[in-house]
């Protein structure tokens, strides 16, 4: 198994293919997941609403509902924002990629793909979820890599040492550590750092990318660009992993 700590999970699988809700399903139960599995998107949300799973393996080509409009239901209902969706879509443009990940999901998969990579994959959002629940039980500390944020004192520092940052540079390094491994589009990034006394543009995202990777020195190469997507960061190694 890929992640122990996961075994009593409900993962909820949505397709409109028969075999692929077999064969998805299979595979994650013998990881030791629970599974639901449904053809449609307006099943998705019924069984999402009843159940509330621990995450959504959702492909966004469905009949009637699509997958795109049940990311953005889900995700604005206080009920489900919290279930995290893996994506999977049958076109890896990166234009399907990001409306997926704006609409509301937190990672994707391109058909066709393996079983054990989407295994893996389901097993990483659930870590990542994880993480950013000690994240918020801890205080007021984001550590990573190195690279330590204390969000009291509005302070990031780097092996002891404080980094100086703008506070647009915070708030998106502030984002991009609580979620390491999600892949965030600019426009999210934009959405993080709203009410700021000037404008922000996808192109000045990259600017401030670019300044806070600077800024970090060796650490800033775990700020990831993610091609024609936008950046992560990049998650560090789980020994709970097998």
């Amino acid at each position: 198994m890929y992640y122990t700590s996961m075994a009593k999970k409900t993962v909820l699988v949505v397709d409109d293919e028969e075999s692929i809700r077999k064969l998805i399903s299979y595979n994650l139960e013998k990881e030791g997941y629970k599974t639901e599995a449904v053809s449609s998107g307006e099943k998705a949300l019924s069984s999402a609403f009843d159940i509330v799973p621990d995450l959504i393996v959702l492909d966004l080509m469905l009949p009637g509902l699509d997958g795109m409009e049940v990311c953005r239901i889900l995700s604005k209902d206080p009920r489900t924002s919290h279930i995290p969706i893996l994506m999977v879509t049958a076109r890896g443009d990166d234009s399907d990629v990001v409306s997926g990940l704006e609409a509301g999901a937190d990672d994707y998969i391109t058909k066709p793909f393996s079983p054990k990579i989407l295994s893996a994959r389901v097993g990483a959002v659930l870590r990542r979820k994880r993480k950013n629940m000690e994240v918020s039980d801890s205080g007021s500390v984001i550590s990573i890599h190195g690279i330590s944020i204390n969000l009291n004192k509005h302070e990031v520092a780097r092996g002891g040492k404080s980094i100086p940052l703008s506070t647009t540079e915070f708030a998106i390094l502030e984002l991009l550590c609580r979620n390491p491994g999600w892949v965030l589009s600019r426009n999210q990034i934009i959405s993080a750092v709203k009410g700021e006394d000037y404008p922000v543009t996808e192109r000045s995202v990259d600017v401030q990318i670019l300044g806070i990777r600077r800024k970090l020195g060796e650490q800033g190469k775990y700020l990831e660009t993610v091609r024609g997507i936008g950046y992560r960061m990049a998650e560090e190694a789980d020994e709970t992993a097998t």
